[in-house]
């Protein structure tokens, strides 16, 4: 009973400061860095293409600030690099995306060439799959989860529960803490956060996004495609740009 009552203290002990190095987040500030790779995207075994590669940087690399509480997110532009590649620009590269939470509800405004369109809707629901990969990002340790969106797309996520806010950037959201990591390989589109800034958070910082033509998401992508039908393999790559 002794040996017992010993192993039991020990395990108690180890638990608790446990517990006590662990951080747990409900308000503050994330950094994404969003990567699209330029040359993966060109599809085409043929010179026109290689040539192509050869006159644009094989990676667009932008920055985006994901505002948070308990209950709300707002992703916006972040700050601008020397050479943020607006020369090679796709739809929907500079999103301002809010959301709440407890409602399920979003307001999106997203510049897709040269329209700007308001899209309200109810949140994107996401069938996750949490598997026991494990990586740590902005130096929270993250796990893995996999899904489908738009019906065929796959996408691969990373959350930390040391976030409670149950947001991500984008409009990737749903799983039991802070997305800190997307992947979408077939896209070559990645968002990992660089960094937190757990500072307080006013409502005043939740600037809802009031600009463009007002439809849903339904909408928009009836609009999409009309508009780019003739595009080709293109065309369905901006029509999911557009619809991320």
């Amino acid at each position: 009973m002794k040996i017992l009552s010993c192993l039991f203290f020990l395990f108690f002990i180890t638990v608790f400061a446990k517990a006590q190095n662990t951080r747990f987040v409900t308000e503050g500030k994330i950094e994404f860095e969003r990567k699209v790779n330029l040359h993966a995207q060109l599809t085409g075994d043929d010179s026109w293409t290689d040539e192509f590669k050869k006159r644009i940087p094989q990676f667009k690399t932008t920055y985006f600030n994901l505002t948070f509480n308990n209950t709300k997110t707002l992703y916006q532009p972040g700050r601008e690099l020397a050479d943020n590649n607006k020369l090679w620009e796709q739809p929907a590269e500079e999103n301002i995306i809010y959301t709440e939470l407890d409602k399920q509800w979003t307001v999106s405004q997203k510049r897709v060439f040269e329209k700007t369109f308001l899209i309200q809707d109810s949140a994107r629901k996401i069938q996750w799959k949490i598997t026991d990969e494990k990586k740590t990002i902005a130096g929270f340790e993250c796990r893995r989860a996999n899904a489908l969106i738009l019906d065929s797309i796959y996408i691969v996520a990373f959350y930390t529960d040391e976030i409670m806010t149950a947001g991500g950037p984008e409009s990737f959201l749903g799983l039991p803490g802070m997305i800190l990591g997307v992947a979408i390989p077939h896209e070559h589109i990645t968002w990992f956060a660089t960094k937190l800034s757990a500072i307080a958070i006013k409502d005043s910082d939740f600037k809802i996004p009031v600009k463009g033509n007002k439809m849903n998401n339904a909408s928009l992508k009836e609009s999409m495609k009309n508009s780019l039908k003739d595009w080709g393999k293109y065309g369905d790559r901006y029509l999911k740009a557009a619809m991320l």
